[in-house]
């Protein structure tokens, strides 16, 4: 049943609970009222072009390939400033084939596309389930909701939550099999410069002992596949496709298509982060920042919506296995550098922002000693 315009605004909660994408396809044409931000967490947007009142930000470029080849260790010094200052980065000649990321942003797109009914049959208040379709960040805690929708998928082990993923579109499967694998590995490889350039190791086959049980929680460690939806947005000036926040992982590496939305937060504004086609965009979650020892930020980032251009996303977070405790590396801790973080776990993140709205770096603030 269509929203009317009468209504709209103070659209009922179950209206509101079957996300953005019902809402759009209801043809609303005022931002209900559940969706609009305090006055000072509005994003500054142009009526004209609505990403252009904010400059724009291109992202140290990190050319896989090179990490290959004799250019490794200036690569690994341009990895490591990455990290430190902007906690962002983009990787180009990532070797993983184009027609891989067109199929998967292509099922992304149908999925979202299909009726409500269907994409329903995914929806869970269990933040933990294999499986998840739902609306906004944390609908069940969120006081203002965000104009976003996803889809969340737990992606190992792969034959045990296979079963489970969606069966429609019937490709849907296939695709996003073989492009979890796809990120999979590129995120091991990144993985290994980062160690590298932190000094933890020189490559993989050098390894000392410590170090090799690190590797081989990263190669067993957890990956989720986050699908985003953001429908064109009737008053984009008034809400986000997400607030304010941290990834909680390693390593996040994020799919995008050509519509800006992307912005983190450098130098205390907001910047626009300009999309390289074929690229990726890669930051720096609170695990690797707690790991380092605070010596890698984890970044602020938020998304913008427009009036006019749906966009799609798939991000993908890595980290060491759900059960697995995260520390600051031994080897990063001396006199001069002492321990900032407490130990965390994956049980205590879940706890922690299914009980409130999981904004900002909140989280990782309360893993500070220092």
């Amino acid at each position: 049943m269509a929203i009317s315009a009468v209504d709209e605004q103070n659209a009922t909660e179950s209206e509101l609970q079957k996300g953005v994408k019902h809402l759009y396809e209801n043809g609303i044409s005022k931002l209900p009222n559940k969706y609009i931000l305090p006055v000072p967490e509005r994003p500054i947007v142009d009526k004209e072009d609505q990403a252009a009142a904010i400059p724009n930000l291109k992202l140290p470029i990190i050319d896989f390939a090179q990490l290959q080849g004799p250019n490794r260790s200036h690569v690994i010094k341009s990895l490591a400033s990455a990290c430190e200052e902007y906690g962002f980065f983009q990787v180009v000649n990532h070797g993983i084939p184009n027609d891989v990321i067109s199929k998967m942003m292509d099922v992304s797109t149908r999925f979202f596309g299909m009726p409500y009914e269907e994409r329903a049959k995914y929806m869970s208040d269990d933040m933990a389930t294999t499986v998840r379709y739902g609306t906004s960040f944390n609908q069940n805690k969120d006081n203002v909701f965000c104009w976003r929708d996803f889809l969340k998928l737990i992606c190992h082990p792969l034959e045990e939550v296979l079963p489970h993923w969606p069966s429609t579109p019937s490709d849907f499967r296939k695709k996003a099999v073989t492009y979890a694998n796809e990120s999979k590995y590129l995120f091991l490889m990144l993985m290994e410069a980062i160690l590298e350039s932190l000094g933890l190791c020189g490559d993989v086959a050098g390894m000392t002992k410590e170090d090799d049980e690190i590797w081989e929680q990263f190669q067993d460690g957890s990956q989720l596949m986050v699908v985003n939806c953001f429908p064109p947005c009737p008053e984009p000036d008034l809400t986000l496709g997400m607030p304010p926040h941290s990834d909680y992982g390693f390593l996040t590496l994020l799919l995008q298509d050509e519509v800006k939305g992307l912005q983190i937060q450098y130098k205390g504004k907001w910047i626009t982060v300009d999309p390289v086609t074929g690229s990726f965009v890669v930051n720096v979650g609170d695990h690797l920042e707690i790991f380092s020892n605070g010596k890698y930020k984890s970044v602020l980032h938020r998304v913008i919506v427009n009036s006019t251009r749906p966009r799609i996303s798939v991000a993908t977070l890595h980290s060491l296995p759900y059960k697995c405790v995260i520390r600051p590396s031994p080897k990063l801790i001396d006199d001069e550098n002492p321990r900032r973080y407490i130990d965390t776990d994956y049980a205590t993140f879940l706890e922690y922002i299914s009980s409130r709205e999981p904004k900002k770096k909140y989280f990782l603030e309360s893993r500070k000693l220092i």
